[in-house]
């Protein structure tokens, strides 16, 4: 670097330089210029240019600077001499002194006491320090007293083109859709120079491409990149090394230059439609396969990538759409084969299908290139298997009355073997389904028979299962559910729904309600039940109860007179016949305990006795007792 600066500077800068130095006494210390002058505080000091001048600090004088300038990086055999400080009240002698003081003074800026001159001991960099900011004074040299008072200046260090460009961001990445348009905007890189921007063209950069042409242009003084080619295609390249160069100088002879990289991407756009590996596609199945299992892949390349290599894939024509579906796996853009419905080699032994593979997302842009879809032709053949048993029915209902003879046919399955050979088919029950072992099957011709005898009541429905079995393969099993139903017959007596207890109030009225009754039946008649209620035909007469059949099928139990006594009687006891009036009738008889008790006058019971007196016969208690105390002494 020294030595190339070196033989910049006396290529360039060495006319310059003589003449700066030749001149700098009188471009920043003689009185030539209002803004570079250093004017007296008192009046045998320097000259005014003018009378204006005078005029205006005629109250009041002092320092008046503004700039010194100094070039960087100069280095001479001797220092560099920067300017002069200069006090007309300097008469030649040796009086004044010059004081110098602030950044750098005494270091890098050293100011000869005697004669003003300022020069700069170091070589100097305005990238590191761009200005120094210093105090001039003028100083008696026997007393040291001010003679002037001290001013302000400042001494800016000049720029040379001494820093190349550089891309602090780099290197760069881009993307840039594939078949874009010349002048498609790409990316935009930005160098920076650290020499100064204001002061000549140091840092005036200009860019240009070293690689990467013809695909690539740069805007040379914005450093935006666009296409340069159209229709680049990403499945022919997909990347690109660009070199960019940024030159300051404005770009001419002599001036720094600093590069960068630029790697850019062509990103894919759906250009390309999906195309078959193949146009003809053959697959074979077993009749037996499983429903929604895969037969077979199909594949439809695409030369794009992403979203835009999706395809779906559907069945257009054949034979066996109703048959077979197509399926796209989301993983590998495969198109999978699959059996919907229950294929059966003696039905039919091939099909013809025919499939497309079309892109899901479209551009606009390309639809001219012709349809993004394409088709191919699968031929399915369907394979024998040794099939098991088919029965004539997925299940079977049989209906049998409870009270049905042992033995006797309750119904019959059948199946058959699906294959060409046929053959004969054994049926047998599971017994895992009949514990108890309440039915029997034919293994010849699959009729079912009752083994034990049933009852509706204490089961309704019994749920076996039929095996059917080949005969020359005995892996080959099917099996079939049997509901059996088994239908009521009129085999149970109603009865009471509970056991029943009534009351009657001493105080009671003729025609009261004593007790409502009801009752129940095991039997499940078609109608429903319809019960009917008797007396016992000796008790038809009896004087003291009556009782009504109700529309609910219930019976109400009534007093025929009042004045019950518990004196005279505590406890009635009253048969009741029910009939349910079936084919045959069933019928059965309950009776119903009434107690006298003692009422309040609302009819709530108070207290009540168990004795009991049994109506048909008519005998108190007391009676009874004496009959027993004979029987017993005749004993």
């Amino acid at each position: 670097m020294p030595e190339r600066l070196t033989e910049m500077l006396m290529d360039t800068w060495t006319p310059l330089i003589i003449l700066w130095i030749t001149v700098l006494p009188s471009i920043y210390m003689a009185p030539m210029n209002q803004s570079q002058v250093l004017p007296s505080g008192s009046s045998t000091g320097l000259k005014r240019l003018n009378e204006e001048q005078r005029v205006l600090h005629r109250s009041k004088r002092g320092w008046v600077w503004n700039q010194m300038f100094v070039l960087e990086e100069f280095s001479g055999p001797e220092p560099i001499l920067v300017g002069r400080l200069h006090t007309d009240l300097d008469p030649g002698s040796s009086k004044i002194k010059y004081i110098l003081s602030g950044d750098g003074a005494g270091t890098i800026f050293v100011i000869n006491d005697k004669t003003g001159d300022i020069h700069a001991m170091k070589r100097l960099d305005r990238e590191e320090k761009a200005e120094y900011t210093l105090t001039a004074q003028a100083v008696d040299r026997d007393t040291n007293q001010p003679l002037e008072p001290p001013s302000e200046f400042i001494i800016k260090v000049q720029d040379i083109n001494d820093n190349a460009p550089e891309f602090v961001e780099g290197p760069y990445h881009a993307t840039v859709p594939e078949m874009s348009l010349v002048g498609t905007f790409v990316t935009k890189v930005t160098a920076t120079d650290a020499d100064d921007p204001v002061y000549g063209n140091s840092a005036k950069l200009v860019y240009s491409i070293l690689e990467g042409q013809p695909y690539f242009s740069i805007e040379p003084h914005t450093a935006i990149i666009k296409t340069a080619l159209p229709n680049m295609d990403r499945e022919a390249k997909e990347e690109y090394f660009v070199v960019i160069q940024a030159k300051d100088m404005g770009g001419h002879m002599g001036g720094l230059s600093g590069t960068t990289t630029v790697t850019i991407t062509l990103s894919d756009v759906n250009d390309n439609p999906p195309k078959f590996a193949q146009s003809l596609y053959h697959f074979s199945v077993m009749e037996d396969v499983a429903l929604g299992e895969p037969i077979g892949r199909v594949k439809a390349n695409d030369l794009d990538i992403g979203e835009n290599a999706k395809s779906s894939y559907d069945i257009i024509e054949g034979d066996g759409m109703d048959i077979f579906e197509i399926t796209t796996d989301a993983q590998t853009q495969d198109g999978i084969i699959r059996v919907r419905k229950p294929l059966d080699f003696e039905t039919k032994k091939s099909y013809t299908l025919k499939v497309e593979a079309a892109n899901i997302h479209i551009d606009p842009r390309f639809l001219s290139g012709g349809p993004f879809k394409d088709t191919a032709t699968v031929k399915i053949v369907v394979e024998d298997a040794d099939e098991p048993p088919v029965f004539s029915s997925p299940t079977y209902l049989l209906e049998v009355h409870e009270n049905a003879a042992l033995n006797s046919v309750l119904g019959q399955v059948t199946a058959h073997d699906p294959d060409v050979s046929s053959s004969p088919i054994r049926f047998s029950i599971d017994r895992h389904t009949d514990l108890e072992r309440q039915f029997n099957i034919n293994a010849e011709d699959g009729k079912i028979t009752l083994a034990t005898p049933l009852d509706r009541e204490t089961s309704t429905w019994h749920n076996i299962t039929i095996v059917a079995t080949e005969t020359r393969n005995h892996s080959q099993v099917s099996r079939v559910p049997v509901a059996i139903k088994v239908l009521d017959v009129n085999d149970n007596a109603p009865e009471f729904a509970s056991e029943h207890e009534a009351f009657l109030c001493e105080n009671g009225k003729p025609g009261q309600v004593i007790q409502i009754v009801s009752a129940v039946d095991k039997d499940d008649p078609k109608n429903g039940h319809y019960f009917l209620y008797s007396l016992l035909p000796e008790m038809v007469n009896n004087p003291n109860f009556t009782i009504k059949k109700n529309e609910d099928n219930t019976l109400s139990i009534l007093a025929k007179h009042s004045g019950f006594s518990r004196q005279k009687q505590e406890v009635y006891l009253l048969p009741i016949v029910i009939s349910d009036g079936g084919t045959p009738p069933m019928s059965s008889t309950g009776t119903l305990t009434i107690r006298v008790c003692g009422c309040s006058s609302d009819g709530t019971v108070t207290s009540c006795n168990a004795e009991a007196y049994v109506l048909p016969i008519g005998l108190s208690m007391g009676a009874l007792i004496a009959i027993l105390a004979c029987i017993i002494l005749l004993l």
